[in-house]
């Protein structure tokens, strides 16, 4: 049986690349993640890493054995299937073969509805991250006095960097418990809620966080520093208090202490906006790191080094925070289901930072971050339709990856569905689009949680809405190419025509500014007429609309 498992191994036609999210196998479909329980050592000196991952999963087809993701630099010592309900050593050793970051258990025949506990030991040197968080492994660092600082990123490589796992976006564990033990005086800020911290012995102590809602495994995350600490209890928009709590090197408290105002004011919009903050049940965290920030889940990274935006202009708030924390929704809350919906992360988080903009800054600011985001290559859809891993989507000098269009290009398909939609109906799909059913904003236990995909965010916006919107899906996200706009004027009359890619119907409304008035014009089939009566005009003027020669480079 161990054989013929190990066998298929051979058979296996694509090694695993350093990416996440690859064609799953038959042997990591086949079970339905429930929990894990992940203990880690981290030694700053040897930069090393020891650890004992606990797995509990449903079968949901037979199979004879089991994949788990884990970085060839690591070396598993051995796997145990527990003595259901124990947390020890007792149970039954296992036969694995860990080859081109694949772990392999033979497990023995697993009848669907079986529950299946493992235990994984393994040891070694992390991969360090070339360049975090884009491409990530472990961040060894120094503070000022050359105090270990060290954090975690592996978004686009995947959590099987550092401890092992079923690395695939639409599996997520309902809940996780994390024991990390460094030395002292070091603190370990993670996800959820800190439940206890006990020593260790040998001047080493160690910190369990408990994950009570479902969470993505690239979210999982280690931010170790001699941290202090700021923090308040913060009432949301639905009445709970939860604790807001901001992990700062002690040599930055005083920025941090301004950070922390600005973190409670983005909270509060975001809150309005999007619905209430997801994760009241535990936190909301922020990590000082060695690197520029990442979205882990209650404990959000930032490195933004205090310049109050991505490029060092005061704008009266840390625009990079900001965009990390946007994924507390878009991301973390509404995850998409495969890495083909990746824009739904990045998009919406984009765009939240036009919204805050406007929110701080009124119209002219919103306007202002628009131009600043447009940029956008054109090169690939930003919702394909067929399955992707992170490599394919994010890297723009892959063939077929639409990069950074994930990002800007998206942010920008959003400005222009606000446009067509008007305020009202815009804002109320987007809070649908967090929260599909209202009830579930009340709800703390994780239940809100759900994978997305983007025929879903359609649906939505044409329920809301009450208007059929697959053309502008279409047209924006499918395929990557950009509708142009053409005009003529004709006998004292503006005529506006679409042309959209591969012949579809394209019947978006343009704005056009005539004698100092905006006007809307509706170009049902495409298009559309306005009388001049003899005044200037201009086309367009504030880019309401994603097209043909704005942002194309």
């Amino acid at each position: 049986m161990f054989l013929s498992f190990l066998l298929a191994l051979a058979q296996t036609p694509d090694a695993p690349a350093l990416t996440s999210g690859r064609p799953i196998p038959l042997e990591q479909a086949c079970y339905d993640v429930k929990h894990y329980q992940i203990g880690v050592r981290v030694d700053p000196k040897a930069r090393a890493i020891r650890g004992r991952t606990e797995i509990t999963a449903n079968i949901t087809a037979p199979t004879q054995g089991i994949v788990l993701d884990l970085d060839g630099r690591l070396k598993v010592d051995r796997v145990v299937r527990l003595v259901s309900g124990t947390a020890d050593d007792r149970g039954q050793s296992l036969d694995f073969r860990h080859e081109q970051g694949e772990i392999r258990v033979a497990t023995g025949a697993l009848e669907v509805g079986t529950s299946l506990h493992l235990a994984l030991e393994y040891a070694g040197e992390p991969r360090v991250a070339p360049n975090a968080p884009w491409d990530g492994g472990f961040v060894w660092s120094k503070t000022k006095d050359g105090s270990p600082w060290i954090a975690t990123a592996n978004q686009m490589q995947g959590a099987d960097l550092w401890w092992p796992c079923k690395d695939q976006p639409d599996d997520e564990a309902d809940s996780v418990d994390i024991f990390v033990t460094v030395p002292k005086p070091l603190v370990c800020a993670s996800n959820g809620r800190l439940l206890e911290t006990k020593p260790a012995g040998d001047g080493w102590q160690t910190f369990h966080w408990h994950v009570s809602t479902p969470i993505n495994s690239y979210g999982i995350a280690l931010n170790i520093a001699p941290y202090e600490t700021i923090t308040r209890d913060y009432r949301s928009i639905t009445g709970e208090m939860f604790p807001v709590t901001y992990w700062v090197l002690p040599e930055n408290k005083k920025k941090g202490k301004v950070l922390f105002e600005d973190i409670l004011r983005q909270m509060a919009a975001l809150e309005q906006f999007f619905g209430p903050y997801p994760f009241r049940a535990d936190k909301y965290g922020v990590a000082e790191t060695p690197h520029l920030g990442m979205e882990h889940q209650t404990i959000i990274a930032y490195g933004n080094e205090y310049k109050l935006d991505r490029w060092g202009e005061d704008r009266g708030y840390d625009e990079l925070h900001l965009h990390e924390f946007a994924h507390e929704w878009w991301a973390n809350l509404v995850t998409a289901a495969n890495w083909n919906d990746f824009w739904i992360h990045e998009s919406f988080a984009s765009y939240a930072q036009a919204l805050y903009a406007e929110h701080v800054g009124g119209e002219k600011a919103y306007f202002t971050e628009m131009q600043e985001q447009m940029h956008f290559a054109n090169q690939a859809a930003i919702a394909p339709r067929e399955k992707r891993s992170t490599a394919e989507m994010y890297f723009g000098d892959s063939e077929g990856s639409p990069g950074n269009d994930i990002y800007a290009k998206g942010a920008w398909v959003l400005h222009t569905l606000r446009w067509l939609l008007g305020d009202e109906k815009f804002f109320a799909a987007l809070r649908r689009m967090a929260y599909p059913d209202p009830a579930r904003e009340l709800a703390t236990d994780g239940s809100a949680c759900r994978f997305a995909t983007t025929d879903e965010i359609l649906r939505i916006a044409e329920e809301v809405s009450g208007q059929e919107l697959d053309w502008f899906f279409e047209v924006y996200l499918r395929q990557p190419k950009l509708p142009a706009l053409s005009s003529t004027v004709k006998k004292g009359a503006l005529l506006l025509e679409w042309t959209a890619p591969n012949g579809q119907p394209f019947p978006m409304p343009v704005e056009v500014l005539m004698g100092g008035e905006h006007v809307r014009v509706e170009c049902p089939d495409g298009k559309g007429l306005l009388e001049l009566r003899g005044k200037k005009l201009a086309l367009d003027p504030r880019d309401r609309v994603l097209r043909a020669g704005n942002g194309e480079h």
